[in-house]
Order: C-alpha cells, then structure tokens, then sequence
C-alpha cells in the first residue's frame, strides 16, 4: 500500500469506440485495449476486413471500461441503438456540434 492506496502495477483498461468515415457515410464501433494501434490498424496497417473499404476514419466516441465483458456489453448496446436509429441520430448531432466548433 502506498499512502494508504492499493498500488496496482498494471491495471489493462479497454476502449469502446466509434469511428466514423466521412466520405462513405459509415460508423463503426469496436472495442480495444490499445486504441492508438487498433485507430492505426483500422486506417493504415490491415490489409483485409471490413474497415479497410471505407478509408479514412475519424474517432467520434470513446469510453473507458475496466473489464472486457464491459467493453463487450457497451459495445452491444451502442451497436443495437445504431440498429434502432437512435445512436445514428445522436451521431450526428454530435458530430455536426464538433464541426461547428471548429
């Protein structure tokens, strides 16, 4: 303990995250623990699968989660509210506030 805390040495947290591409029009959500490489896989490294067809992407949603089965379960979630149109409507908006701040 230090200072009173647990001190954990390594504590693996995974991302959820949407990745958007602007020019097809396309969302894509997944869930990693290393976004920075999955972000450079999904744009420049895969040779195969289906994100390369809809290069390039921009992040448009993270969130942090402790566990896999957490990540894998918001995943879900953000995938069936996509499916009913209404992550797709928040998208959006959202996505149109950010371009107006620019």
């Amino acid at each position: 303990m230090i200072n009173g805390w647990p001190f954990l040495l390594y504590c693996n947290m995974f991302t959820v995250y949407a990745l958007y591409s602007p020019f097809f029009k396309k969302i894509y959500i997944g869930y990693t623990s290393d976004l920075s490489n999955r972000f450079l896989s999904h744009n420049k490294l895969a040779t195969k699968g289906h994100t390369i067809k809809y290069r390039p992407w921009v992040i448009t949603y993270t969130e942090k989660l402790s566990t896999k089965s957490d990540a894998i379960k918001e995943k879900i979630n953000l995938k069936q509210l996509m499916e009913e149109n209404l992550y797709g409507i928040l998208f959006m908006k959202n996505l149109t506030a950010q371009m107006v701040r620019v």
